[in-house]
This record gives structure tokens, C-alpha cells and sequence, in this order.
């Protein structure tokens, strides 16, 4: 059984209002898998190996003002999304120790070294892909995002990095605008697809394309940022993944290594989300 850890408190922490990225979120998936590990939160050296101080500094000044803020366009901060932040990069780095599934929020991936971006305030897969090489001594890490959003936080941090391979699927022509046809390097693959792809686009992308790349990579270490917008009934997805869809996805991605670990990204229909990230537990 794929372990959980996430923390009580993230049902509660960084309210947003009638904002799609809400705490119903984790409200839901608590209530669906009761039990799980406590997140511990990230801490400000963690955060730094991704991260630019004065950047942390600034997140945490504006958290402690009070005073709802918008880091940009779609990224809200409140009196409590500092700590909301620490501990959702602090459930990634918990999923990689023990092999198991962050559920925790706000996501990471879009997050840049000195900026939040689309709902995202810290990057939790980067910081627990060099938590692992830190401190696990993972030195080969590769992430698989299959996120509706292409993930352009996580390919910029390791776009340099030959010991981190980043692979994305995700629809295309689409926000943020990244990771369209053509755009990598010898460890960053994209696979842009068409709005209304299903399972088996997906499926077959992973097959022919992805997995043997990563296959070929042998990471050490493989982290999903698992993004469940891709699914069929998304309020801001347009995609058509189902339950079945996820489970194959993930049992790829288990496949692919002996340590895998998978963090939440996107997924804003409540009603969906816990049976999509129930599949993925029971996938492989």
C-alpha cells in the first residue's frame, strides 16, 4: 500500500476564497483517505536549494502581513499560505523518503527560482528531487508530469541539469506556453497534446515515447507530479483521462524503478478528485 502523508491542518490553511484551487481540495481528500504520515514542513535551506532567498523572505513577509496579496495574476497569499507552502514541500520531501503520495497543496510545478506563478508558491517536486540528492544520495532523479499544465517551473530549474531528467505530457496550445513541439533538451522531453485526448493518447505517449526515455535515463529516483486536470470533467482542463486512464499512467510510472514517489499538482473537481487519486494508489 502507497503510504500517504499529507498534514491536518492543510484542510484548513491558505483559504482562498471561491478560487478553484481551494482548501476543499484537501478537505476532500482527507476525508477520503483518513490515514496518512504528517508532513513536516520544508525548511528555509531546503527551499533555498531551489529557491532565491529573497524570494522565500519575500513570501514569508507578505504571509505575515496579513493582508491577501496576489503574487501574480492567479496566485493568491494570505496570512497562512507561508506555512501552507512549507508544509506542502515538506510532504513532498516525505513522499520521497518513504516511497509514497504527497496530498497536499498549494501545487508546485509552475513555481519559478524567484516568482509564484499559476496557484504555485514553492516547486515541491524540485525541492524534494534535491532533497534526494542531498540527503538520500539519489543522484540520478527523474520527474514525470502529467499535469493538463505543462510544468515550466520544474523544466527551467533543471533545464541545465544532466542529473535531472524532466518529462511532460500535457495539452497544448495551452497556459503557461510552454513545452510546446520541438522544445527540450537530452534530459527534457515535452509531449504536447490536443485538447480532448483521453486515455489512450495518453497512454500511447507514455508507452512509445516517455517511458523509454526515462527507461533509458535509469534514475534512481522517479517523482510524478501528479496532476489530476487532465481528467475528464475538469472545470479547467481539457482533457478526457478517466480513473482507468491514471491507474495504467501510474503503474508505468512504477514500473520505470524501484523508487517512486508522487505528488499532487492540479485536480479542481472535487467530486472526481478522490477516486482519480484512489486510482492511482491502487495503479501497479
Amino acid at each position: 500500500m502507497t503510504p500517504l502523508v499529507s498534514h491536518r491542518a492543510l484542510a484548513e490553511l491558505h483559504p482562498t476564497g471561491d478560487h478553484v484551487e481551494g482548501v476543499e481540495r484537501i478537505r476532500v481528500l482527507h476525508e477520503a483517505f483518513p490515514e496518512f504520515v504528517q508532513a513536516r514542513p520544508a525548511t528555509v535551506d531546503e527551499l533555498a536549494a531551489v529557491h532565491e532567498r529573497d524570494y522565500l523572505e519575500a513570501v514569508r513577509h507578505v504571509s505575515a502581513s496579513g493582508r491577501p496579496t496576489l503574487l501574480d495574476a492567479d496566485t493568491l497569499c494570505t496570512a497562512t499560505t507561508y506555512e501552507a507552502a512549507l508544509l506542502a514541500a515538506g510532504a513532498a520531501i516525505g513522499a520521497v523518503e518513504r516511497g509514497g503520495f504527497a496530498l497536499a497543496r498549494p501545487p508546485g510545478h509552475h513555481a519559478l527560482a524567484r516568482r509564484a506563478m499559476g496557484f504555485c508558491v514553492f516547486n515541491n517536486v524540485a525541492v524534494a528531487a534535491r532533497f534526494a540528492q542531498r540527503e538520500l544520495g539519489l543522484r540520478r532523479v527523474a520527474v514525470l508530469d502529467w499535469d493538463v499544465h505543462h510544468g515550466n517551473g520544474t523544466q527551467d530549474t533543471f533545464w541545465d541539469d544532466d542529473s535531472v531528467f524532466v518529462a511532460s505530457l500535457h495539452q497544448w496550445p495551452f497556459y503557461p506556453g510552454s513545452g510546446g513541439p520541438g522544445e527540450g533538451n537530452e534530459t527534457t522531453l515535452n509531449v504536447p497534446l490536443a485538447a480532448g485526448s483521453g486515455d489512450e493518447e495518453l497512454l500511447t505517449a507514455m508507452e512509445e515515447t516517455v517511458a523509454p526515455a526515462l527507461a533509458a535515463f535509469a534514475p534512481d529516483l522517479l517523482l510524478v507530479s501528479a496532476g489530476f486536470d487532465a481528467a475528464a470533467g475538469d472545470p479547467i482542463g481539457g482533457l478526457r483521462v478517466t480513473e482507468r486512464g491514471f491507474a495504467a499512467l501510474a503503474a508505468h510510472a512504477r514500473g520505470l524503478g524501484e523508487r517512486v514517489a508522487f505528488v499532487l499538482e492540479g485536480g479542481y473537481n472535487t467530486q472526481t478528485l478522490p477516486g482519480l487519486v484512489g486510482a492511482v494508489l491502487a495503479g501497479g
